[in-house]
């Protein structure tokens, strides 16, 4: 014989767990529209961006490689006069 109480507990239960799973439907569906508004962002926000043509990628390389040969010639001599420094005492 089941009592009163249980079939009450049950009733309960199982109510208690379809708004567990709608609940857990819709913070699914949350994620999923964060997720397809954050690409729609993205998306957007690369239409806005100001590629460089070929000729301005060439004149920002040389200017790259030149700064980075600039700075390896001055710290190796800096390294030098140091060396000799250390040398000379």
């Amino acid at each position: 014989m089941v009592s009163k109480k249980t079939k009450v507990e049950d009733k309960k239960n199982k109510s208690s767990n379809s708004i567990k799973t709608k609940s857990s439907k819709k913070v699914v569906e949350k994620k999923e529209s964060k997720l397809k508004n954050w690409f729609k962002g993205v998306i957007s926000e690369f239409k806005k961006v100001r590629w460089p043509n070929k000729k301005e990628m060439i004149k920002y390389s040389i200017a790259t490689i030149v700064f980075i040969i600039f700075f390896a010639l001055f710290f190796y001599l800096i390294e030098v006069i140091i060396y000799f420094i250390k040398q000379s005492m």
